[in-house]
């Protein structure tokens, strides 16, 4: 269960950074995922087209190699996903599968060319 946030508290910050160096610095909402939280905001590279079910990879980002111990790694539906990605590297994980938490404030996850 997702507990509300009390009013007047600071919102984790999320950038996500396209291939082209352009940054988009998002507030998030905790419990969201990075995926809806790049769809609501309009984020492009992030496409989403299986709603969030780990089925399609159109949501890859690839985690700021030191956050990576802080977001986790990906569970094995998630992995078989990334197996089948061109642009896969270590730190790459499937965004609809974060969940955002007060200590991903500060995050930065880049999007990968082939998404755009």
């Amino acid at each position: 269960m997702i507990s509300p946030k009390s009013e007047g508290s600071k919102m984790p910050t999320i950038t996500y950074v396209e291939h082209n160096g352009t940054e988009h610095q998002i507030e998030a909402e905790v419990g969201a995922t990075l995926m809806q939280t790049a769809l609501d905001n309009g984020v492009p590279g992030i496409d989403g087209d299986c709603g969030g079910e780990c089925s399609c990879a159109t949501c890859h980002v690839m985690v700021k190699e030191d956050w990576t111990s802080t977001v986790g790694g990906p569970n094995e539906s998630e992995e078989e996903m990334l197996d089948l990605n061109p642009e896969r590297l270590s730190y790459s994980r499937l965004s609809c599968q974060i969940e955002i938490t007060d200590d991903l404030d500060g995050l930065v996850v880049e999007l990968p060319e082939f998404q755009f």
